[in-house]
C-alpha cells in the first residue's frame, strides 16, 4: 500500500515538473498573425496580378455579351413567331438556340479554366516569394509561429499582427 502511494506521489511530482516546464516554454514563444489575403491584395505585385486578371476577365465578358445577346434575341424571336412558323422551321430555330446555348456553356467553361490558369500563373511567383518573406521575417524577429488570421484564428490581439510589415517586405523583394 505504501509502495502504491509513493508511486502516485512520484507520478504527481513528475507531472508537475513536466507541466511547469511546458508552461515556461509556451510563455517564451512568440506568435504572430497575418491576413494573407490582405497582403496579396494590397501588395504592389498582388495589385498588378489582379489588374491582369480583371483585364482578361473583362475582355471575355465583352466577347460573351455579344453572343449572349444574340441568343436572347433568338429566344425572343422563337417566342413571338413560333405559332406562325411551320413545324420544321420551329424545330430548326429551337435546335439553333440549343446549339448556341451548348456552345456558350462550353466557351464559358473554357473561359473559367483560362482565368483559373491565369490566376495561378500570376499568383504563383508572389506566393513563393511571400513564403520566403514570411520565413525570413519570422526568423529575424524571433517568431515561433506565424498564422493566417483568416484560417482557424478566432481572436488575436492587434499587437501580434504582422500583415503590414510582411507586405512591405514583399513589396521590396518583388521589385
Amino acid at each position: 500500500m505504501l509502495k502504491r502511494i509513493m508511486i502516485v506521489v512520484t507520478l504527481v511530482v513528475l507531472a508537475g515538473f513536466t507541466l511547469g516546464s511546458s508552461t515556461a516554454r509556451a510563455e517564451s514563444q512568440k506568435i504572430g498573425v497575418m491576413n494573407i489575403q490582405k497582403v496579396l491584395l494590397e501588395s504592389s505585385a498582388g495589385r498588378k496580378a489582379k489588374e491582369v486578371f480583371e483585364k482578361r476577365m473583362n475582355e471575355l465578358q465583352k466577347k460573351f455579351k455579344t453572343e449572349q445577346d444574340a441568343l436572347v434575341k433568338l429566344q425572343k424571336e422563337i417566342e413571338k413567331k413560333s405559332s406562325a412558323w411551320s413545324k420544321e422551321k420551329k424545330g430548326e430555330k429551337i435546335r439553333e438556340l440549343q446549339l448556341g446555348q451548348r456552345e456558350m456553356q462550353v466557351k464559358s467553361e473554357d473561359a473559367k479554366m483560362e482565368l483559373k490558369q491565369l490566376q495561378n500563373k500570376e499568383l504563383e511567383p508572389i506566393l513563393k516569394m511571400l513564403q520566403t518573406v514570411v520565413n525570413s521575417y519570422g526568423e529575424k524577429h524571433g517568431y515561433s509561429i506565424i498564422l493566417d488570421s483568416k484560417v482557424a484564428v478566432l481572436y488575436a490581439d492587434s499587437s501580434i499582427e504582422v500583415s503590414d510589415a510582411v507586405k512591405k517586405e514583399l513589396d521590396k523583394r518583388m521589385k
